[in-house]
């Protein structure tokens, strides 16, 4: 197989899991979804209130100028959680938004949990 039929296989399957994920999980005002986005190069993520179709707090690691890697999530996810805790915020529903819970995306809950957030 192709390198480019490859790809489209793994992104057909990523949109799969992120469709079959996003029926279940719904975000509040007091409970918003934390989605998160991970390209080759960068990391971010942001609070969203479901409900009212708002975003409450919102990081990336391209502004903050790292790369995306295991100890650059658990920076980006601090400083996520400093900006959920300032808006009130301390339970969130994760939304992996379809990719795997391994490397940067677990590293990434599991450092919001370490800063006090409740997933």
């Amino acid at each position: 197989m192709s390198r480019a039929k490859d790809l489209a296989k793994k992104n057909a399957l990523r949109a799969r899991r992120k469709r079959r994920v996003r029926g279940n999980i719904f975000g509040t005002a007091e409970k918003p979804r934390v989605s998160i986005f991970k390209s080759n190069k960068y990391i971010s993520a942001q609070a969203i209130n479901d409900v009212e179709g708002v975003t409450l707090a919102a990081v990336s690691s391209q502004a903050m100028g790292l790369k995306v890697n295991k100890e650059n999530a658990v920076k980006v996810a601090t400083e996520f959680a400093e900006k959920l805790k300032t808006a009130g915020v301390e339970t969130v529903v994760y939304d992996r938004n379809g990719y795997l819970y391994h490397g940067v995306v677990a590293a990434f809950a599991d450092a919001l949990r370490d800063n006090g957030i409740k997933l």
